[in-house]
């Protein structure tokens, strides 16, 4: 594990205590590392954890390449918003299997 990733880990742990939240956690999509919060049902996303993510270089995704907002949406009682860390954009490799090549 690298040492970004340890600091992420410690960053989602400690949103988890937050009143607000519901659960946090990293995942990656094609090319970055996201950190996903998810807040309760009819809650606010807490200004002190945009803060927080902010301190740990991990944006909102308008702030990164113009898509609206953290990317929320609904999952069960929860409101999920995706952030992207910036340390790490673009970093991350995904593979695509050729279905047409010959076996």
């Amino acid at each position: 594990m690298s040492d970004r990733e340890a600091e992420l880990r410690q960053l989602v742990a400690e949103l988890r205590e937050h009143e607000a939240i519901d659960d946090a956690f990293l995942a990656k999509s094609f090319t970055d590392r996201l950190v996903i919060v998810d807040v309760g049902d009819g809650d606010e996303m807490p200004a002190t954890v945009v803060d927080r993510l902010a301190d740990h270089d991990v944006r909102e995704r308008d702030e990164t390449d113009g898509v609206g907002g953290s990317f929320p949406s609904d999952v069960g009682d929860a409101t999920r918003h995706h952030f992207v860390d910036v340390q790490t954009r673009g970093a991350h490799q995904s593979y695509v299997v050729d279905g047409y090549g010959s076996l």
